[in-house]
């Protein structure tokens, strides 16, 4: 899956500047600028955090096949309800292609993958995944718009992502488990989605770009809720329906509007680098809700990853 049919003038759809500023898209507000990027970011981030804890609470009730097409269908009827009901205009044929990889990535791919590796995965060891997603995301960006971060930036996100892998290894014990090629194929085809997003999200909205990725899979979520569900019958219980709840409305919908307005105000490498602190919230968030145990190397690390995230923001592309 490559984003090389989706290109765009490069004029319209460059990273940020120097200064890591945007300007607004076609249609929305000029409220973009670095301050408001990096809230809307972290705000992302926060709302990513949860989706571990809440995929291990909607596995109580779903089978892993069962929950992601059911999560794909709801998000996408939410997402065709605001479209239609703004009478929001479909997008340029030269957009889909990108729009395509925006759902194979982040719609499809990186919940299925995940939600299979957690099935034999703690919600710790799976945050391998989201602690070196940044540095992936900010390669992909790299290699997809030409764009060139000083060195500063490369040993800060190299420092933090090491920092990251090396906690969320400890906090497994240093075991791999088979669920490890899952979340490395979930790192690789989210890294590309998200970078595929933070580019369109330049031109058009980002709530738009999400909810044309999120209704362009509706066929294909529908069809596969009716198999899934049969092959794997649903037991609600008050967890597995928060749990899904959180997944369609937190981290499919509001997350990732959120998300990709962050990454086109400031830019996609240096918005990725916020999310070098999703493990750790993920962390705290399993240690409130799924009752897992946090050790001494936890605020050791809060402390290396918030430095780092300090120094990406203010390294200069």
């Amino acid at each position: 899956m490559t984003a090389q049919d989706s290109a765009t003038p490069p004029s319209r759809i460059a990273v940020a500047s120097t200064t890591g500023t945007a300007g607004p898209g076609p249609t929305e507000p000029a409220d973009r600028g670095p301050s408001s990027g990096t809230l809307q970011a972290a705000l992302g981030v926060t709302a990513f955090s949860l989706t571990f804890p809440a995929t291990a609470w909607a596995l109580d009730g779903f089978g892993p096949w069962a929950l992601v097409a059911v999560r794909s269908l709801l998000a996408g009827l939410l997402a065709g309800a605001c479209l239609l009901a703004l009478r929001v205009r479909l997008p340029e044929r030269r957009h889909w292609a990108g729009i395509a990889v925006v759902a194979a990535g982040v719609v499809v791919g990186f919940p299925l993958l995940t939600t299979l590796a957690l099935e034999t995965s703690t919600t710790a060891h799976a945050a391998v995944v989201v602690g070196l997603l940044p540095l992936t995301t900010a390669l992909f960006s790299a290699l997809r718009t030409g764009a060139r971060p000083s060195r500063t930036f490369w040993v800060a996100a190299l420092a933090g992502a090491a920092a990251v892998i090396a906690f969320t290894v400890e906090q497994s014990g240093g075991a791999l488990t088979s669920a490890d090629l899952y979340l490395f194929g979930a790192l690789l085809i989210c890294a590309a989605g998200y970078t595929e997003g933070g580019r369109l999200s330049r031109v058009m909205p980002g709530w738009h770009v999400l909810g044309w990725a999120l209704v362009l899979c509706l066929p294909v979520a529908a069809v596969a809720t009716w198999v899934a569900v049969g092959l794997e019958p649903a037991q609600l219980t008050a967890r597995s329906v928060a749990g899904m709840a959180w997944l369609v409305v937190g981290s499919q919908w509001v997350g990732l509007i959120v998300w990709y307005r962050g990454m086109a105000a400031i830019g996609i490498p240096k918005a990725s680098q916020l999310q070098l602190a999703q493990p750790l919230l993920t962390l705290v968030w399993s240690v409130l809700l799924l009752g897992e145990d946090m050790t001494w190397a936890a605020p050791l690390t809060a402390v290396a990853v918030l430095v780092c995230i300090a120094v990406t923001q203010r390294s200069r592309s």
